[in-house]
């Protein structure tokens, strides 16, 4: 029997929580964990009574749900003044499970995925820690990064609905931020498939005409705007930030013109991703056999050492290899086999085998008895012919 579990996440990022906020929130749940950013209750008997959505459209910015049957939701609400409303439908369109709600001056994006639509009846994690990893996807979005709804269009991807034919709504993710890879895993988002969508950049954030334009934009600002930018930073606007590096965004694919880089389909995006895969896993044989060889290595060079310590000893250690059998405990018999193995390696560089043979078939004769002994030297292959 596996237990229920259900976490509820909500963040509220642009307004801290005031007093009367938490009063109110208080009300809808007795047994929340309340602060001025975070709302946060985890069942695992029972259910939530509020409404995500309302609580989204009143007090937060960002929603996560998780629960361990497989259903997964992620909310996020962004000011419209801030999103290009014709390219985010451009990502999500294909996608019946996104929904864009308008809520006042705001929108809220919202995508629910269960069980059946990924086959993931039991999601084997926790939801603490989730929430944060993918937040600074929501600055990159009020910014103009829009690679986050990327990211929710390969869930429909991944999901089987979109057709091989259509194209991807940017011409890549590249380069991916770990808020995009954690995005990714927690949709269960096939890691190839977000690989081959990463390896084409979705702008030109890292390339230097990019940094030009940026200082361009900047400098044709007027003043006297510059100046109202800098009234509202002081007076805590939070998204000040956001709008300028969007309007260099903007500035810079107007620059550009058409993008260069060639959308690719989703049958080539799949094809790419069993690429991707055979890399991976060629790689990770190629890092483990490595890592065998390395290993082995170090077991040569210890064995060595202790036959140099073996040497020194002559005849004695078969006196210790008795001691240890006679302890008859699991320990014993453990410390007593690693001799015998390291003994009959200096047999074999000695050229002294046969002797070697010949007192192991005498302790097999002479503690016959101790079956789990017995079995340490039948797994060693110590005096089976």
């Amino acid at each position: 029997h596996v237990s229920e579990y259900q976490y509820y996440e909500f963040q509220a990022i642009d307004r801290p929580l005031d007093e009367s906020d938490k009063k109110a929130l208080r009300r809808i749940s007795s047994r929340a964990e309340i602060t001025s950013t975070r709302f946060t209750n985890v069942y695992n008997y029972g259910d939530f009574h509020g409404r995500p959505r309302k609580l989204m459209e009143r007090w937060f910015d960002l929603h996560l749900y998780l629960a361990n049957w497989g259903t997964r939701t992620l909310m996020i609400r962004l000011p419209k003044r801030l999103v290009d409303r014709s390219q985010l439908d451009r990502c999500v369109q294909a996608d019946p499970e996104v929904k864009v709600l308008e809520s006042g001056e705001n929108l809220i994006v919202e995508l629910t995925l269960d069980s059946e639509d990924s086959g993931l009846y039991f999601y084997d994690s926790e939801g603490d820690g989730w929430l944060d990893s993918i937040a600074p996807l929501r600055n990159g979005a009020l910014a103009g990064d829009l690679r986050l709804f990327y990211v929710l269009w390969l869930t429909a991807v991944e999901r089987g609905i979109v057709p091989d034919h259509a194209r991807e709504p940017l011409p890549g993710i590249g380069p991916l931020s770990a808020a995009h890879k954690s995005l990714a895993e927690f949709f269960s988002v096939d890691q190839d498939l977000v690989g081959a969508a990463g390896e084409s950049p979705a702008s030109g954030d890292g390339d230097s005409s990019f940094a030009d334009s940026s200082r361009r934009t900047i400098k044709s600002i007027p003043e006297s705007e510059k100046a109202e930018l800098l009234l509202r930073l002081a007076n805590g606007d939070v998204h000040v930030a956001a709008e300028v590096r969007s309007r260099i965004r903007s500035a810079w694919a107007a620059e550009q013109g058409k993008s260069k880089a060639k959308r690719r389909t989703v049958a080539e995006l799949r094809r790419r991703s069993l690429a991707v895969r055979e890399e991976r896993r060629a790689k990770e044989a190629k890092r483990k056999e490595a890592e065998r060889l390395r290993k082995a290595e170090e077991a040569k060079r210890a064995q060595r050492a202790r036959m140099d310590v073996l040497k020194l000893q002559g005849t004695q250690v078969w006196h210790e290899v008795e001691r240890e059998i006679n302890r008859m405990h699991a320990s014993g018999y453990d410390r007593a086999v690693g001799l015998l193995v390291d003994l009959r390696a200096l047999a074999e560089e000695s050229g002294t085998g046969n002797d070697f043979a010949e007192r192991i078939q005498s302790i097999r004769e002479r503690h016959y008895r101790k079956w789990k002994f017995i079995e340490r030297l039948d797994s060693h292959q110590l005096g089976l012919g």
